[in-house]
């Protein structure tokens, strides 16, 4: 059995924190952390600022017995990592001239000039394990201190991925006698349903236990359930996943479009093949075919869009439907959707009525509409955000799509 034992990440690099690169190092970490049995409780993000760096690397130490950074290691004045986790650890740098020389021998091999300030790379913290580094110049190391382990791995993502597997994984499974345990997890992707009501039917009994975990992720206009359980082999986890399954579909299997990576728009398009229907879209004052382009990205090309319209603004779809400007926003995208359905003869039509002035946080109850329509059947809803809302596109996209999955499940009876 594997020990119980918590892991913790850091990433290191001022430019995460300023939004100029996304921190994706960690999270292909995690998942390997995830799948050889070992627990992940928090991910930190720090600059390159050597103090901060071993205070982080302190705090983990406090709560976690493996803990990996990435990044900082290259050969300018930024490159902290070296000095933040000698600092933590209460270690001096030492020179290692073997390690410059390997170093100055992947630069000849490269046929580029090794310059003077890769000298800061030949240097580690007293005491620390050498990981080669066979696919890039900077050099990782593994400090062992007062029980626990301190693993310094590069930010270049192929440089890291190769340590991470070819190096890493073989010593954390040697050093903590690791088992063959596992942790797996399985996503079952819902849609058309709000967070606390999905929360309300899931119930306590499921979200409250302990292996297999039950845990939400609300997304744009959609939730994911995340089944997580951890066993001593994939086929005991998988057993024990697929029990919990089975209670989760008992109780809100209606709301359950997909797992794992499926999306919306993937579903429903299969969706429509399989019946040979099509669909309409109507957008108004929404800065583009939002529906229209989720669907062409899955199916380029296809037929799937039988006719598609787009309003510039309310005046153009007011215009085109003979309505008057006292009609509703909610009612004016049902009436548009209806006749688009009945002009196209689609087996259904989405219609996004969107006031393109809006703002952000203007104060109206109703500032974006969308209604799907099939023959004897209309379902609707309205937003206060208008069309210039960054929530605009992502959020009518993924509850139109949403909604009519949920009716083409219905009146087709599928499984």
């Amino acid at each position: 059995m594997t020990p119980n034992i918590n892991a913790e990440i850091i990433a290191i690099g001022t430019e995460i924190l300023l939004g100029e690169i996304t921190d994706t190092n960690s999270v292909h970490i995690a998942r390997v952390l995830r799948d050889i049995g070992l627990n992940l409780y928090y991910m930190t993000s720090v600059g390159d600022n050597e103090k901060r760096i071993a205070d982080c690397i302190r705090i983990a130490l406090s709560r976690a017995q493996v803990v990996i950074t990435c990044g900082g290691l290259g050969p300018t004045v930024d490159d902290m990592t070296r000095q933040g986790v000698a600092l933590a650890a209460g270690r001096s740098l030492v020179f290692h001239q073997q390690l410059l020389d390997k170093i100055a021998e992947r630069f000849a091999g490269f046929r580029v000039q090794m310059t003077e300030n890769n000298r800061r790379q030949a240097y580690l913290p007293d005491g620390a394990i050498l990981i080669e580094n066979p696919v890039g110049t900077a050099p990782a190391f593994i400090v062992e201190h007062e029980g626990r382990v301190i693993i310094s791995l590069p930010g270049v993502p192929r440089e890291m991925k190769y340590l991470l597997a070819e190096s890493v994984v073989p010593f954390l499974r040697a050093h903590f006698q690791l088992g063959s345990d596992v942790i797996k997890a399985r996503v079952l992707r819902t849609a058309g349903i709000g967070e606390s009501t999905l929360d309300s039917l899931i119930g306590e009994d499921l979200l409250q236990q302990s292996n297999p975990t039950v845990g939400l992720a609300a997304h744009t206009g959609q939730v994911d359930i995340r089944i997580t359980a951890k066993a001593g082999s994939v086929e005991e986890a998988d057993r024990m996943i697929a029990a919990t399954e089975r209670h989760i579909r008992e109780r809100c299997d209606k709301y359950i479009f997909g797992t794992d990576d499926d999306r919306i728009e993937s579903v429903l398009v299969r969706l429509l093949l399989e019946h040979h229907a099509t669909l309409a879209i109507s957008e108004t004052g929404i800065g583009g075919n939002t529906v229209s382009r989720a669907i062409e990205a899955v199916e380029p090309g296809s037929q799937i869009i039988q006719m598609a319209e787009t309003y510039p603004g309310l005046t153009d779809l007011r215009d085109a439907l003979g309505a008057n400007a006292a009609i509703p926003m909610r009612t004016l995208a049902e009436q548009a959707a209806e006749m688009l359905q009945r002009q196209s003869n689609a087996a259904a039509a989405i219609a996004i009525v969107s006031d393109p002035d809006m703002r952000e946080g203007a104060d109206s109850e109703g500032g974006t509409a969308i209604a799907v329509y099939m023959p004897g059947n209309v379902r609707s809803r309205v937003y206060g955000f208008g069309g210039q809302s960054e929530l605009a596109a992502a959020w009518v996209s993924s509850w139109s799509l949403s909604m009519l999955w949920r009716m083409l499940k219905e009146q087709w009876d599928v499984a």
